[in-house]
């Protein structure tokens, strides 16, 4: 029987309760207010659900993270990184950013990102919780992620790209940020062959839960710097 949390009281399951099958679904209900989301976060948990459904919490295992240090850039990427024209920029423009994400993609059916998550991560990245890249072409908005930083983890939930490779050249500037910042992970949540590609790999839910603890306990990474700067090119490490 899968817990209904009650809305009023913050309170989640033991992470390692979650089901196999559907592989991480934990608990239904609860809210999307800041305290429910840095409450689910801390826990290795996150929201994730249809609009025609009540808030589904998740927290499968294996968990897919990318450490900074192991982002992996091919000759292609790189040469993009150089000479595509791209600006990156952060937490200019975050509810232009989760709009994006939120687009219905040409090839899907519908989005996961309704109205009421919006509203909860522009909430979130009012209070200095979520944080968002922006890449910029020909002063476009060209693609970008955002996610969750709490301590030295980042969690990442979303990304676009409406030019090519946008959203991976916004992936290599959040990783070489958290890397000279001295992050220490990032939580991709669920394994897709993209963000393998870029050097994401499984890790034992427990392996994530331990790094959590560790991570989210240390001073958070500063963004201020960040998102006052301008990037624009750049050299970067080639694999």
């Amino acid at each position: 029987m899968l817990p209904w949390l009650a809305p009023h009281s913050v309170g989640f399951p033991d992470p390692r309760r979650a089901l196999d099958e559907p592989n991480g679904l934990l608990a239904a209900g609860g809210e999307l207010s800041p305290q429910w989301l840095i409450a689910a976060y801390r826990r290795g948990i996150f929201p994730w659900y249809s609009q025609d459904q009540p808030i589904l919490w998740w927290s499968p295992d294996p968990r897919l993270v990318l450490f900074p240090e192991e982002i992996r850039i091919r000759r292609s990427l790189a040469k993009r990184l150089r000479n595509a024209g791209f600006t990156i920029t952060f937490d200019q423009d975050f509810e232009a950013v989760i709009n994006a994400c939120a687009a219905v993609r040409a090839d899907a059916e519908g989005t996961w990102i309704g109205s009421d998550m919006i509203d909860a991560y522009c909430r979130l990245h009012r209070l200095g919780h979520a944080h968002s890249i922006e890449v910029w072409q020909n002063c476009r908005l060209a693609g970008g992620l955002y996610g969750v930083a709490l301590g030295r983890m980042f969690f990442g939930e979303s990304m676009f790209s409406h030019e090519r490779d946008a959203s991976k050249v916004a992936l290599v500037h959040l990783a070489r940020h958290l890397e000279a910042q001295g992050g220490g992970l990032i939580d991709c949540q669920m394994h897709t062959s993209h963000l393998v590609s870029l050097g994401a790999r499984d890790i034992a839910r427990n392996e994530f839960i331990d790094y959590l603890e560790q991570y989210t306990a240390q001073p958070a990474i500063p963004w201020e710097l960040a998102a006052s700067s301008r990037i624009t090119g750049g050299h970067h490490r080639e694999q």
